[in-house]
């Protein structure tokens, strides 16, 4: 039988934040840092938690090289050979503390377990880890997060994707010590139009932040993210982390040349289930006919050093917190209050 769920259902579009009445003089008074201890792994991280997508023409060694210096973390991409991240990992102007904010990222293969095994085996600081898929409900998912838990208890382990409060609950319980969520929702993920599936973005932060935190997990809300807004929306919804790929592409810690066409910069920005990612790294559709593309390809304007970008959503954050009176990140979510807007007003604000 059918079921259709009449409950509504919010995307960040969908919303704003009502300001609240503030002793907080300035925004320079509010510290984005945060403190959480693991569950599984017990192991403690502090800095920002905005972690940049595991997106091969984002996630590079030079984003991780300029990123760590505002304490984001990188989830670098999964397509680096172990020789290529030991060369990165021995270079001298790194310290321990850098690699508070660079995780491995890794299939469900099993050249993806024994790559991710000789990876940490060659950079034994690296403790974070995320294991990603686009179809985080598969039984084989599940069963691939408890065997990397037992591979690596000390690991702090971030799964998914997935976008219900079931799915959250379960992957918690097989090990992962942070679940992503979001599914359709990426600037370049064409998974809801090609498929049909997913959930608006702030709704399923809003269930699945609820069912991990009830557990003593954690969520990185992943996707969704257009504009600055966008992330005080999701930390205010419950996220603990917030990840995000197309606000970090078209700069030069991006993979790729700078194309010129009438006087204006760009450069390639693409999904990692698009056609262009596919023909890179597995033959194209043509070699798999049992898939098709969930993921576009797109020229984005050239935007310079990614330092710029960090410091305009920072500081967009950072307001965010003093109109609700929050003087530490932790505390926007206890302070938020959405105020939902009509459809005809959402292009007003994106």
């Amino acid at each position: 039988m059918v079921k259709i769920e009449e409950d509504i259902k919010l995307d960040f579009s969908d919303v704003l934040i009502k300001p609240k009445r503030t002793t907080l003089t300035s925004r320079s008074e509010v510290s984005l840092t945060r403190k959480f201890t693991s569950l599984h792994s017990k192991r403690v991280w502090e800095g920002v938690p905005i972690m940049i997508a595991n997106m091969d023409s984002v996630a590079t060694f030079s984003m991780v090289d300029s990123a760590r210096k505002h304490k984001i973390i990188t989830a670098v991409h999964k397509h680096y050979s172990v020789e290529e991240w030991q060369s990165w990992y021995n270079s001298p102007y790194l310290s321990r503390v850098d690699f508070n904010y660079v995780a491995v990222s890794s299939g469900i293969s099993d050249a993806d377990f024994s790559k991710t095994k000789a990876i940490f085996a060659a950079c034994p600081d690296l403790f974070m880890l995320v294991i990603d898929v686009a179809n985080g409900y598969m039984e084989t998912f599940i069963n691939a997060v408890k065997n990397f838990r037992k591979e690596f208890p000390d690991k702090i382990i971030f799964a998914g994707n997935v976008c219900t409060s079931e799915m959250t609950e379960a992957l918690i319980l097989a090990g992962a010590d942070v679940v992503k969520i979001g599914i359709g929702s990426g600037a370049v993920c064409t998974t809801r139009k090609q498929t049909g599936v997913g959930m608006p973005q702030l709704s399923a932060v809003l269930e699945c932040a609820d069912a991990a935190h009830g557990l003593g997990g954690l969520i990185v809300s992943d996707g969704g993210i257009q504009v600055p807004g966008d992330f005080a929306k999701a930390f205010g919804g419950g996220a603990d982390f917030v990840m995000a790929g197309g606000m970090f592409s078209g700069t030069d810690e991006c993979n790729g040349d700078i194309i010129e066409e009438n006087g204006k910069k760009y450069k390639i920005f693409y999904g990692m289930s698009s056609m262009e990612a596919m023909a890179k790294y597995s033959g194209g559709i043509q070699s798999h006919s049992y898939r098709s593309s969930e993921g576009k390809c797109v020229k984005v304007p050239y935007k310079g050093s990614v330092n710029n970008i960090i410091m305009d959503f920072n500081g967009g954050l950072r307001s965010a917190c003093s109109y609700v009176g929050a003087a530490k990140l932790k505390e926007l979510s206890k302070r938020t209050t959405f105020i939902r807007v009509s459809r005809q007003l959402n292009n007003i604000f994106h």
